[in-house]
Parts: C-alpha cells; structure tokens; sequence
C-alpha cells in the first residue's frame, strides 16, 4: 500500500539547506528531487487535514526554517496538499509549468515576503471625526431629539459613511506613498474583519528589511494611538507565488 506524503513547498536543486525540522503530526521533513525542483514534504497521517490554527502554523514553520536555514528562492505550497506518488507531481506539475517554476524561482531569488494589518477603533475614528468636522457635528447636533424622516436618517448616514471613508482612504494612501517604493511588488489583500482597514503584502530585497521595519515603526509613531499596525517581517511568499492560469 502507497503512503500518503504531504507536501509543503519547492526549492531549486542548488544550494539546499539543511533543515532538520518536524512537520505536521510530527513527522520529519524530507526532500525529494525531480529533475531541478526539491520537495518539502514529510509522511501524512491522516487523510486530510483540517485548517486549524495548529496545522496551519506547522505548515508555515517547516518553509520559515528552510528560509532560516539559508533558503533565499522557496515556492510555498497550499496548505493540506497530500500526494499518493510523485508520478503525479511530474505529470500534472512539472511536465506543464516547469518553466513557470523556474520563472518564480528567479523573480523570488533573494527576497522576501513582509506584511502590513492595520487596525483602527471606529468609534473613536467617529469621535474624532465629529471634533474636527463642524460641518457634520452642527447637522448631528441640530437634528438630535428630533422626529426624523427617513430621507433625514439616510442623509446625515451617509455624510458620516463617506467622511469616515475618507478618513480611511487618506491612512491607505499614506501608506502606500511611504511603503510602495520600498518594494518590488506588491500585493493588497481584503481586510480580515472591520477593523482591519489595510491588509498588505509587499516583496522586498532580503537584505532590505532592517530599512523597510525602520519605516513601518516611523509610521507607527506618525499616527500614533490612531491606529494598530501589525507587521509581519518574516513569511514564505505566499502572496508572489502564484502559477498563472
């Protein structure tokens, strides 16, 4: 009977690391090679895996090592990809997209993914808005305590939506006009909750990310208790490793 493997990402066949790491059901991590391309990938367990915090973390913990390890070109594989041969890895993989590989592999030579989550408090964003906007709080103000039609409601609804939308937008842009030449690429995500105002990927050079953290903390104190910023500075590049259709 074949045994399942899982896999977890792709290395060129030069300069491995060595990685001695645990995988997912605390299997050891080996490596496979076909033709120029090295699989990651350990002996799977079950039959598939669920995308809970635990599995996920140990996905990326296994690429993060390879990147730790020496590892400057990775391609990270989606979470819960199980294979029964490697028949079928050559087949349906290298044979068609190998040069698709190859092309990831040199555009992701040397860099790395960093990523940006900022978070405001909106009704505090509101509290504010109202101090600095006497246009909106002189309306507010005058229409308290009154019975309102519905066309009032919406109205001063959505002169509030479409300052509060500004506020936002202006954040963004000052973002992307500080962070954006920084990086080689970029990628903006969907926020992850209503909160979350900006969710960012960017690619950098390797060896830019002390200058690139240095900017992320300038603009961390530029706004001050305004905003929560998260900033990832280590991932496997998710986010610039997509195969074309």
């Amino acid at each position: 009977m074949a045994s399942t493997l899982y896999l977890y990402g792709i290395l060129p066949a030069a300069n491995l690391p060595h990685l001695e790491v645990e995988g997912l059901d605390q299997q050891a991590v080996q490596m496979h090679q076909i033709d120029s391309f090295v699989f990651l990938y350990s002996m799977a367990r079950q039959e598939r895996y669920l995308a809970s915090r635990r599995n996920l973390l140990g996905h990326e913990r296994v690429l993060e090592k390879a990147m730790e390890e020496g590892c400057r070109a990775l391609l990270p594989l989606q979470f819960g990809m199980t294979i029964e041969d490697w028949t079928t890895v050559q087949q349906q993989l290298i044979q068609p997209r190998g040069e698709q590989l190859k092309q990831l592999f040199h555009k992701l030579n040397g860099r790395r993914e960093v990523g940006i989550k900022i978070f405001w408090d909106a009704e505090q964003e509101l509290a504010t808005l109202m101090r600095e906007n006497e246009r909106l709080r002189l309306e507010r103000d005058r229409l308290e305590g009154k019975s309102l039609s519905m066309d009032q409601i919406i109205a001063i609804g959505q002169s509030i939506e479409q300052a509060m939308n500004a506020r936002k937008q202006e954040i963004i842009e000052r973002f992307r006009t500080v962070l954006n030449s920084l990086t080689v690429e970029m990628v903006e995500n969907e926020g992850l909750s209503e909160a979350m105002i900006y969710n960012a990927a960017y690619l950098i050079e390797w060896e830019a990310e002390p200058q690139f953290s240095q900017v992320v903390e300038s603009l961390d104190t530029e706004f001050g208790d305004r905003l929560r910023i998260r900033y990832n500075n280590f991932t496997a590049p998710f986010n610039f490793a997509q195969l074309a259709d």
